[in-house]
């Protein structure tokens, strides 16, 4: 089994979710480190790095494990989009990263407000301006229009304003009773409606060929953990009941009752007690 080394202290909590999943997805996969990489097409060092919290994977590593693993790669693909976000809005950004224009994030423009040379150092077009642009000294600036302008704009605003509270408070007082009506015949049926209860399946244990199945699914490899749910998970769990570890209800929902039984098979099996189902795991339940 793998022994990998401690992540980086200053590395995101979802960065390090998603590095975790996949040093399990490859320790349960039985690949080295050069195998992954031939299956993927991303070379080993790649790798190293990216289950090392150096780099972030890309997209098409991450469907590229989650297709040789077996694992959904819809959810591998969200958490990943999830640890990008926080890659890059973090401190996560790798030192003198370019931007999409290929600036150095390190060393961007600067504003041109923050230009450090004076005002009278600035060029100055020569050239006389527009007559337009240089009004006479003896015409004083028309402030007797630009007033009425003002007033007469606060006016249409606070007639406007006027009309929307009016409508608004009309609104509100014809409705009032529609909304109370509408909240109680709605509570009525809600009240008498059944309560959804979690699906439950059977257990048809039986041993064919030395190995034990359920009756729900006859994988040897697929990884499950906390969230998963289906019949995959249901087989599972009437494998741990055979096996003497309760996994509570057999609802093919992987919950922390079931987490807590896959721990203590591993336990039993001498296996990494890590509460995921992969198939190492898978063999010790159909054995």
């Amino acid at each position: 089994m793998s022994r990998w080394k401690g992540l980086p202290a200053e590395l995101d909590p979802r960065v390090r979710h998603l590095v975790v999943l996949l040093r399990r997805l490859k320790d349960h996969s039985g690949l080295s480190m050069r195998q992954l990489a031939a299956k993927t097409g991303y070379s080993a060092s790649s790798w190293e790095r990216y289950l090392g919290g150096r780099s972030l994977p890309p997209r098409e590593a991450v469907e590229a494990i989650a297709a040789i693993t077996g694992e959904d790669p819809t959810r591998l693909v969200a958490l990943r989009e999830v640890a990008a976000a926080a890659w890059t809005g973090g401190q996560q950004r790798p030192e003198g990263a370019h931007d999409s224009t290929g600036m150095r994030l390190d060393h961007e423009a600067r504003p041109a407000s923050d230009d450090p040379r004076p005002a009278h150092d600035h060029p100055v077009p020569h050239g006389p301006r527009p007559a337009h642009d240089h009004p006479a000294p003896h015409d004083p600036p028309p402030r007797g229009r630009s007033l009425r302008v003002t007033l007469a704009a606060g006016v249409v605003a606070l007639v406007v304003a006027g009309a929307s509270a009016t409508v608004l408070v009309a609104r509100l007082t014809g409705d009032e009773g529609h909304a109370a009506r509408t909240s109680a015949s709605a509570s009525a049926p809600a009240a008498q409606a059944p309560a959804r209860s979690a699906p439950s399946y059977t257990c048809r244990v039986e041993r064919v060929d030395g190995h034990w199945y359920a009756g729900h699914s006859r994988t040897r490899d697929a990884i499950l953990w906390t969230g998963h749910a289906g019949p995959k998970v249901a087989e599972a769990q009437c494998l741990l009941r055979r096996a003497g570890f309760s996994p509570g209800d057999i609802d093919g929902i992987y919950g922390p009752l079931t987490e807590r039984a896959v721990k203590r098979l591993q336990k039993k099996a001498g296996l990494v007690v890590d509460g995921i189902v992969g198939p190492h795991t898978w063999g010790a339940l159909r054995r």
